[in-house]
């Protein structure tokens, strides 16, 4: 299991996933499921990845490669042609592998977060299937989530919104984490944050966090203790 998360902004872009898979309680491994892309100055690609990790290291390696046609995410003119050329890669290799994977009655399963910005156009974030189809974060919609993403949803909904301050976010995409973490066994440190600020085309944050962590162990610590303050100061029922 995974849990990626994509927070869009006005500010700009916070992504952050975990490093664990597993294939059974006996077999744990980390893996970095967060890849960067881009030219300094012109475009800044954030990919995260959920699912089958054969499935989704073989999409990875395609963009690496580039498409059939010539077509490479670093060229990309645009976010939509960018989210449109990671849905390219994924029906490659389901041309390639499904087959094989459908006769070991194994499922076709991967799913991707795309966030970023290309000089041009506006920062922008994207879901993308395992049909190679994808969805936008839009107007009313200022988070994405893949993998194992209901305990970190509650604190989205009610706090996250277009004029979200960047380390405002920040502190979301870590609680939200963190939620996740307690609740889900399959879900596991260290955990990779991308930060991109709005009209900048670099990469502001760049880190990995793990259990030793000063700041997630804060944020981690205090928000435990305030949840039990709130829930502690929640007045007694009148009947």
């Amino acid at each position: 299991m995974t849990y990626c998360v994509g927070l869009k902004m006005r500010a700009g872009l916070v992504m952050l996933s975990d490093t664990r898979t597993n294939a059974g309680v006996d077999n744990i491994s980390t893996y970095r499921k967060t890849t960067l892309w881009g030219r300094p100055g012109k475009s800044v690609l954030c990919l995260t990845a959920a699912g089958n990790l054969a499935i989704t290291q073989a999409v990875v390696n395609r963009l690496r490669r580039g498409l059939e046609d010539g077509r490479h995410l670093d060229d990309a003119p645009d976010m939509v042609s960018a989210a449109e050329i990671v849905g390219e890669s994924i029906r490659a290799v389901h041309r390639a592998d499904g087959p094989a994977l459908e006769a070991h009655d194994t499922a076709f399963n991967v799913t991707f977060l795309l966030g970023g910005q290309i000089r041009g156009g506006e920062i922008r974030l994207f879901q993308i299937y395992s049909a190679g189809n994808f969805i936008e974060a839009m107007s009313d919609t200022h988070y994405l989530q893949i993998g194992e993403h209901k305990y970190g949803k509650p604190i989205l909904d009610r706090v996250m919104g277009p004029e979200t301050r960047i380390h405002d976010a920040i502190k979301l995409a870590m609680i939200s984490m963190d939620s996740t973490l307690r609740s889900n066994l399959s879900v596991g440190m260290p955990i990779d944050l991308t930060v991109i600020r709005t009209d900048t085309f670099e990469y502001d944050i760049e880190r990995r966090i793990d259990e030793t962590d000063p700041y997630f162990l804060s944020i981690r610590q205090r928000w435990s203790e305030a949840l039990r303050a709130a829930y502690l100061d929640l007045p007694d029922p009148e009947w």
